[in-house]
């Protein structure tokens, strides 16, 4: 059974900074190319944030370039996703998924 839990969300004022990470377990994660993450605000839909590719490279959304990096320690099977100048619109629930499987989320609000 695969079991991904996220940490790291919380409060901050527009510009800072804050570290998500995505502990899995049941899974190996050299062998998990599509790991990443998604989020969701109220009423909208999951979107993608950022994700490895099948090359082994990574995958942003325009609208996190140059102020999210996505990364990944296979020797603890986590992956972290670093969020610089933070903006209000990236208020929402943070989602790690792979493998098929979503964790349960971690809500980052930014307050203007």
């Amino acid at each position: 059974q695969v079991h991904l839990v996220e940490s790291g969300g919380g409060l901050v004022q527009a510009g800072g900074s804050l570290r998500l990470s995505c502990a899995a377990s049941g899974i190996i994660f050299s062998m998990n190319d599509g790991m990443g993450w998604y989020r969701q605000a109220p009423g909208k839909q999951r979107e993608l944030v950022a994700r490895f590719t099948s090359g082994g490279s990574t995958n942003y959304a325009d609208s996190v370039k140059g102020r999210f990096t996505i990364s990944r320690d296979n020797a603890k099977n986590t992956v972290h996703l670093q969020m610089n100048s933070l903006k209000p619109e990236d208020t929402a629930v943070y989602y790690c998924y792979g493998f098929g499987y979503w964790g349960q989320g971690t809500q980052v609000t930014v307050s203007s």
